[in-house]
């Protein structure tokens, strides 16, 4: 299928920035590579030039070849588990030089040679398992909702991720163009594309803020703006608005080969609040805690049955079903059908017998304007099962603890507010802007090697996937 496509696009300049006669010989010559080699082995692809990303991963799509998609940046923990459990017979890209190639082969036994890395925010790496009929399905799912024949794609996000992956795939497989740069050159001032008015595309919030401060004007031009990947805080949605940015908020993750739910930009210029609608390829209920449907407006568990789910994570269980997903995300449906996401069930803070969202608490702060960055967790307390803790970035090092405090005063009960402050230059993130929470938990942690687990981080291994676009 992908061979198909791709020779029926040869003749077209769709890769902007790269030529046929640079991409289409490299597909080629890696094709060649991998017919010489053992198809149950498995290759990891660690791979920092773009070009060459895009050519490996074609060549083992179209010989059915199993890839795993690894960030170059992963460091010791996440590269020894990697190689625990992958075993890989071959490595296209540079590895740190300590790690050696494993001669062992493990036989894959599913349908699935497509794995796309998650989970790396807590140092704790999965793959999901994907197969082409579920990237595609996810390509053809958006599609149709976004009403867009051809796709055209301005890519800031890492390939290896299923966020930067399938933007390729949405241009690709519609005929549309793709033009990939790094969010560094952005950041520098170089835009590749003064008027992208035929393109999505994907950003974080924090990636959202910074184009809004430094040239809303230009985001301002393109056709979609699609936002995931964390919670949008309501003074950002706002200046979204002001500048009158097509934004559209969407909801998915690796897991679900990306968006399974979007809000169009024309709802969001209105003022829908929501995460948007189902997209087609995708059915999303909400249940309670017995698997039961729960009616519009009750709050639940988000439930994901998409022709885009993943077949499991590797390594691959005895029996490969496809299964709808329990996310750990809580939302309900209203009675028009959009859904509005309220937290996540692990990170829900339990403090004095109450029970409290971080994003509730966290959206408040950001609306005192004093900080730029914020993230809320619970801590062990004695006193009180668990206490809010509050991590922030101030606006300016004048801005003092006591003054957000007095900002915040009557915006929310006061089991709610935060009993530690944490004032940090910056919040650890990845490069796609998710929190590390666990790093913001250690910092928290007094300095002492003998405390016991904090209840959130025993819930760590819980968190599911984040939004991813």
């Amino acid at each position: 299928m992908l061979e198909e496509i791709l020779n029926t696009r040869r003749d077209e300049n769709w890769l902007i920035g790269y030529s046929p006669d640079q991409f289409y010989p490299l597909v080629e010559t890696y094709r060649q590579d991998l017919q010489q080699q053992d198809k149950n082995g498995k290759i990891l692809l660690v791979e920092a030039d773009r070009l060459h990303f895009l050519a490996k991963f074609s060549a083992a799509v179209i010989e059915n070849y199993p890839i795993f998609l690894c960030n170059p940046q992963w460091g010791d923990r996440e590269w020894e588990q990697v190689f625990q459990w992958v075993k890989p017979n071959r490595i296209w890209g540079n590895l740190p030089p300590r790690f050696r190639v494993s001669p062992e082969l493990q036989k894959m036994t599913a349908e699935a040679r497509i794995m796309i890395p998650t989970g790396g925010t807590s140092g704790k790496i999965k793959f999901a398992m994907h197969d082409w009929r579920s990237l595609s399905a996810s390509v053809y799912g958006f599609q149709q909702y976004f009403e867009q024949k051809a796709i055209d794609s301005f890519c800031i996000l890492p390939l290896y991720h299923v966020s930067g992956l399938m933007q390729f795939l949405r241009s690709l497989l519609t005929g549309g163009k793709i033009f990939i740069c790094s969010y560094q050159s952005l950041k520098q001032g170089t835009f590749g594309i003064e008027n992208p008015k035929d393109f999505f595309i994907s950003l974080v919030p924090t990636q959202l803020q910074f184009l809004l401060d430094f040239n809303p004007q230009w985001l301002s031009r393109f056709q979609t703006v699609l936002l995931g990947g964390a919670p949008i805080w309501k003074k950002l949605r706002d200046r979204a608005r002001h500048y009158k940015i097509k934004l559209a908020p969407i909801y998915g993750m690796t897991e679900t080969a990306s968006g399974v739910v979007a809000l169009k930009p024309a709802a969001f210029l209105e003022g829908n609040e929501s995460s948007g609608r189902v997209l087609p390829h995708a059915t999303v209920e909400i249940l309670d805690d017995r698997a039961t449907k729960l009616a519009a407006h009750r709050i639940g568990t988000v439930c994901i049955q998409a022709n885009s789910n993943h077949w499991g994570y590797y390594p691959p269980p005895k029996k490969f079903l496809k299964t709808a997903i329990a996310t750990d995300d809580l939302g309900y449906f209203d009675e028009d059908g959009d859904l509005y996401l309220v937290g996540r069930n692990s990170h829900k803070i339990i403090t004095g017998g109450e029970n409290v969202f971080p994003v509730e608490v966290e959206t408040a702060i950001l609306e005192t304007n004093l900080v730029r960055d914020i993230c809320v967790i619970g801590i062990s307390d004695t006193t009180w099962g668990e206490a809010i803790a509050a991590a922030y970035v101030p606006k300016n090092p004048a801005i003092a603890e006591d003054e957000i405090k007095r900002k915040l005063a009557g915006k929310l009960s006061k089991f709610k507010h935060p009993k530690h402050w944490l004032a940090l230059p910056e919040l650890p993130r990845c490069d796609r802007g998710k929190l590390n929470y666990s790093q913001i938990e250690q910092l928290f942690q007094p300095p002492t090697t003998t405390h016991p687990p904090a209840p959130s981080q025993e819930r760590e291994s819980k968190r599911g996937a984040n939004n991813n676009k």
